[in-house]
């Protein structure tokens, strides 16, 4: 008859449990002291190893050779409890044996000596399922066993033992496998059965298992029962998930908002037998797997894919707000709680896509959240001209039409986003260039107009208290509308850790995008922009924004206006007074 994988393949030594050397070194090492324990407590999910270990130790404790606290797997008491024949260990479902009269009867058994056997091993899985007065019956017991007896007590709700039994044992936590781990027994034991795994079908299965290599290996007894060579395409398949691509497609829908087309991909998804349930699963990791990428500084150890997988999803990532990709998180499990109670699995899946592709269909919170944070984007992407008629014979005739202005450096360039009437265009420092020197615009602007014929500018003579407040001179548009960069915060969190120094520098300050160039508003005699000047710090801002936005920024200040600018500055005399320094002819004509 022919066994399935994980029964053929369970661990027969300490050294073969995958993924928990947390309990497998600390047994081994109390079985070469013999210090042998009258009751342990294994914990942790399912398949991880809780009751393969309980196996190998009651091996141990009991093997005639033993070899470094390692049962030697040869002798007649270790083949004995292989092949079951050895009474003296003893496994019991508290599932199904979990009586008080259950417990009484082990009670008595206890108090007879082994019959082959150093010890008699009794091994109580699930134990949590023991009722109170088999806690109760048992509880004595656990606590002065007669010499010749071990308690193995397993469990998956550990939160429902009660404390009694708890301090009466020693506790071993089992950790989920690691999907890197599960992916390289898989491929071992693959490997020994004569099949073809390949590499990204082995991280798939192990991310499907979540964590249980018992449930891994029934996957691969699947796939290898299709197939050979089992590939990513064999496995997703054999379990009726969606591939990779449809994931893809699915949040390119989201983003671009088209509920036709998430409609229509759904209809395919079904018409292809892809479980929604199981779709829906698969999309609400695929989103956990956006806000890790979206939050932490280096996500890539935490998400077990492929490395062109990593890409996309950090493409997508960045495509989609923090705020969008938690509204689609929190829209996507209720899904999952309305199908888990019964509702209709493509029903509750459509009205979801429908919920995320159209936020106004959604009346909760989070949906609120990501429709206001949608109208900042947009507004703060759109260019805000601010500007007044001028005064009835204002007139300002330029002859050529002026070059943009810019440094000779290609690293640093003047830009000037529009901004609002209470902040001023702002001067670039070359925070990009090797130098620690400053250009002004006013210097620019003379370095441009000297290398070009002498204009003539006429400009009218007015009362100041003509212009009004909210009159500002044009200028020209080198490095497009600035518009606050929301990211900011999550930027000086990244900073944090490579430097504190710096995080804490442009503590309370913001930023403004600006075409390629980030501005960063803060005081110019701060400490912020010293810091910046030297390369290692630079670079490090650079990453930080990089990581955050997911683009490659040039580096600038933000000014705002000096302290003293009063609403009865005139900027057409302004304007005219850095022209005559440049050397071009100005008149100014009286009204």
């Amino acid at each position: 008859m022919y066994r399935v994988l994980y029964r053929k393949w369970r661990p027969q030594m300490f050294e073969d449990v995958t993924g928990q050397p947390q309990v497998t070194k600390t047994l081994k090492q109390e079985l070469v002291a013999e210090r042998i324990a009258h009751a342990y407590l294994f914990t942790g999910s399912r398949g991880t190893g809780k009751t393969t270990c309980a196996k190998i130790l009651a091996k141990a404790i009991n093997c005639l050779n033993p070899v470094d606290g390692e049962p030697c797997g040869t002798c007649e008491i270790c083949r004995g409890i292989d092949e079951g024949s050895v009474t003296d260990v003893v496994e019991i479902d508290a599932a199904s044996n979990n009586g008080v009269d259950h417990i009484r009867m082990l009670r008595e058994e206890a108090g007879f000596t082994p019959a082959m056997a150093k010890y008699r091993v009794y091994i109580i899985d699930e134990v949590h399922m023991l009722s109170v007065g088999a806690f109760n019956a048992l509880l004595k017991t656990l606590e002065e066993p007669p010499a010749h007896v071990v308690f193995i007590l397993a469990t998956t709700e550990v939160h429902k033992m009660p404390a009694t039994i708890l301090s009466r044992c020693q506790r071993f936590e089992f950790k989920r496998i690691s999907p890197a781990d599960s992916a390289q027994r898989l491929c071992y034991i693959a490997q020994k059965e004569g099949a073809d795994l390949d590499q990204e079908a082995a991280l798939l299965i192990a991310r499907l298992a979540d964590g249980a290599l018992r449930d891994a290996l029934s996957i691969l007894d699947q796939c290898i029962g299709v197939s050979n060579h089992v590939t990513a395409e064999i496995v997703c398949s054999t379990v009726g998930i969606v591939g990779r691509e449809h994931l893809y497609q699915l949040v390119d829908v989201i983003a671009l908002q088209d509920s036709a087309k998430a409609l229509e991909l759904i209809d395919q998804l079904y018409n292809g037998s892809k479980d929604m349930a199981r779709l829906c699963e698969e999309l609400s990791a695929y989103f956990r797997n956006m806000m890790l990428i979206k939050t932490m500084k280096d996500a890539r150890a935490f998400i077990p894919v492929s490395e062109e997988e990593f890409q996309s999803l950090t493409k997508q990532a960045h495509s989609l707000s923090l705020t969008a990709i938690l509204h689609g998180l929190d829209t996507i499990q209720n899904a999952l709680e309305k199908i888990y109670r019964g509702a209709n699995a493509r029903i509750t899946f459509e009205m979801t896509m429908l919920q995320l592709c159209t936020p106004q269909l959604d009346t909760n919170a989070e949906a609120l959240l990501r429709r206001i944070d949608a109208l900042e984007r947009k507004a703060m992407a759109a260019p805000t001209i601010v500007s007044s008629a001028p005064a009835e014979n204002s007139e300002v005739a330029v002859h050529k039409e002026t070059a943009p202005l810019e440094t000779e450096s290609s690293d640093a360039h003047v830009v000037i986003p529009e901004v609002s009437p209470s902040e001023v265009i702002p001067d670039t420092m070359k925070i990009d260039d090797a130098s620690s020197s400053s250009v002004t615009n006013s210097e620019v602007f003379q370095k441009k107009t000297q290398t070009t014929a002498a204009k003539r500018i006429t400009i009218p003579q007015e009362p100041v208290h003509q212009l009004s407040e909210e009159t500002v001179v044009a200028q020209p548009q080198i490095g497009g509308p600035a518009h606050e960069l929301e990211e900011w915060p999550e930027i000086l969190q990244i900073l944090g850790g490579y430097s504190k120094a710096i995080a804490t520098a442009f503590t309370g300050t913001n930023a403004f995008v600006s075409g390629d160039y980030v501005l960063i508003d803060a005081p110019s005699d701060s400490m912020a922009f010293e810091l910046l000047r030297k390369s290692s710090q630079r670079e490090q801002m650079r990453e930080a924004i990089r990581q955050a936005t997911g683009k490659v920024y040039k580096l600038g200040p933000y000014r705002r206006k000096e302290e003293n600018h009063t609403v009865n500055s005139d900027p057409l005399t302004q304007l005219a007074k850095q022209a005559e320094q440049a050397g071009i002819d100005v008149q100014i004509k009286e009204n």
